[in-house]
């Protein structure tokens, strides 16, 4: 009897994010530290660099690579930022927050509870990609949110 393939691999999602970075390896280990990423795989290449790795952080796969312009993959430069947000939901933020601050982040917005329900704040890593704690904390209708939206930008003009 044929065997049927899944289209979607095991722990993946629809959408499974790939990041580039110089290091592979010390960011491997600046994910553990700063989020709590554990290592599924890691698959060298001829040169020793990393080719694949799978990391996951909660029930998310993270795909890291090292930078190879041969192949096309590039990683961000200096202070070039990634134009992208990697949103991080967990049920305590606040560790999560703390264990990345720990690890040497560059916040961006510190963690607070937000406008539309969430405890949430932003940070940039070492390797030049933003992320976001977040942790729902109130469950708002539509017109809560565009309330509380009005009022918070109502609040920064004065």
């Amino acid at each position: 009897m044929a065997r049927t393939v899944k289209p979607i691999p095991r722990g993946y999602h629809t959408l499974t994010p790939a990041l580039v970075v110089r290091d592979c390896a010390a960011a491997i280990e600046f994910y553990r530290k700063a989020l709590g990423a554990e290592e599924r795989s890691r698959v060298p290449g001829p040169d020793g660099k990393i080719m694949h790795a799978e990391l996951v952080i909660g029930d998310s796969t993270l795909i890291l690579a090292d930078e190879n312009p041969s192949m096309g993959a590039y990683a961000p430069r200096g202070d070039t930022r990634v134009p992208l947000t990697l949103n991080v939901y967990t049920d305590d933020a606040r560790r999560v927050w703390q264990r990345a601050k720990a690890a040497g982040v560059d916040v961006q917005m510190e963690l607070a509870e937000q406008f539309w329900g969430d405890l949430y704040g932003t940070f940039v890593d070492p390797y030049g990609f933003q992320w976001a704690i977040g942790q729902r904390v109130k469950d708002l209708t539509r017109d809560q949110i565009a309330k509380a939206q009005d009022a918070f930008f109502a609040s920064q003009k004065a």
